[in-house]
């Protein structure tokens, strides 16, 4: 190899390092990187902005509280001696929301007790304003009592009010007020409630008015064996949120502040909350209310049987392939079901082509049916399925 030649192999040589040096410091300089991670990593974040999911845990419950406390009132019920003892009515007000304890744990001239030696009786609880010109839903054991009924709104305006109309079997009575341009509340689709879901109790406990507490659907279908009634309707909603003497009547709200329900009972045996509180499902409510209103009483439809919840067990002793499901265990003669063909110890387990896992679950089912309506039930018989349909009658 000649001088010249070597010359051009060593300048081809520190050329072409230089090129490899200047393209590494190009890469490497950070506009290159920004753009390099923008590429590589886009994909990783480009989902940050989206909406949470419909049943995400709300950041707090300001919307249902500022939706729900002006439709909820303070209801206050006083009854003369005289009409007490004709009627031979115990003298808590609130012995059927929470037992014989509370009375005890109380005692008379309560605010939730009787009126100590002046012949008075007074108990005081909820309600919800169902229409805006002045019908309002509570429970019954509220107001069953009383010979005067004084309701006091959200901004502190007081009416007298008159009983509509009761159905004491599910713990419903509607009253009215003179007022036309009421705040309501819109009803939510109870059967669709589930389990976890948030809800917001609203109420009065111990006349502290519109207190508002929160929690979850802890179960549904409750049947508590509280309405001491052979035509007791009971499929509470089960929840965790506080409820106390006075919140009974009041509301049960979803976290959109849509009426799920009417908070009626809880579980104790304190007489005030110890974990669990029980709401009438808005479906069963408004059933009820509409004929109320409408009719002056609640027409409902009976099948005419005395049931009983299927169980292995008991499917075992009946030879039947199924887990779950009603028994019918008695017949009332010349009932709708005894008319229509049904036999004692008949399985159900579907009516009108919804399955039905327990008698509370029946019960829920057939209370918004009215008498001539006709329900098919799903009948397993000696291990033939087949569809039985049943005229409802009147009680």
């Amino acid at each position: 190899m000649n001088i010249k030649s070597f010359f051009a192999f060593i300048c081809a040589g520190i050329i072409g390092g230089l090129i490899t040096l200047g393209g590494n410091f190009y890469l490497q300089s950070p506009n290159n990187i920004s753009e390099n991670a923008s590429q590589n990593f886009a994909q990783k974040v480009k989902n940050i902005n989206v909406a949470p999911a419909a049943n995400a845990v709300p950041f707090d419950f300001t919307r249902a509280a500022e939706v729900g406390m002006p439709a909820v009132v303070h209801i206050k019920s006083t009854a003369g001696s005289t009409r007490n003892q004709s009627q031979n009515q115990p003298t808590d007000p609130f012995q059927f929301f929470f037992g014989d304890s509370f009375g005890e744990l109380f005692g008379q001239g309560s605010p939730f007790g009787g009126g100590g030696g002046l012949g008075l009786r007074q108990g005081s609880g909820s309600g919800v304003i169902y229409s805006d010109d002045g019908y309002i839903v509570t429970n019954n054991h509220v107001i069953e009592f009383a010979d005067e009924i004084e309701v006091t709104l959200f901004d502190d305006r007081k009416f007298a009010a008159t009983l509509v109309g009761s159905y004491p079997e599910a713990d419903v009575a509607v009253l009215k007020i003179d007022a036309t341009g009421l705040p309501t509340l819109e009803v939510a689709d109870s059967d669709r409630a589930k389990v976890g879901q948030w809800v917001v109790a609203i109420g009065n406990p111990f006349d502290l008015t519109s207190t508002v507490t929160a929690g979850i659907i802890s179960a549904k279908g409750r049947d508590i064996d509280i309405i001491k009634s052979n035509a007791a309707i009971e499929s509470f909603i089960q929840t965790d949120a506080v409820v106390n003497p006075g919140n009974s009547g009041g509301a049960l709200l979803n976290a959109d502040g849509k009426l799920l329900g009417i908070n009626t009972a809880i579980s104790t045996r304190t007489g005030v909350f110890e974990g669990y509180s029980f709401a009438i499902p808005a479906k069963i409510m408004q059933d009820i209310v509409e004929d109320i209103i409408n009719f002056g009483d609640y027409r409902r439809g009976f099948l005419g049987v005395e049931i009983s919840d299927l169980d292995k067990e008991y499917a075992a002793e009946l030879k039947a392939d199924v887990s779950k499901g009603v028994v019918i265990e008695k017949l009332v003669p010349a009932g709708a079901a005894e008319f229509a063909g049904a036999l004692p110890r008949d399985i159900i387990t579907a009516a009108d082509g919804k399955g039905v896992g327990n008698a509370a679950e029946l019960i829920q089912m057939l209370s918004r049916a009215k008498a001539g309506e006709t329900v098919n039930l799903t009948i397993i018989r000696k291990g033939r399925t087949f569809e039985l349909p049943v005229v409802l009658k009147a009680k």
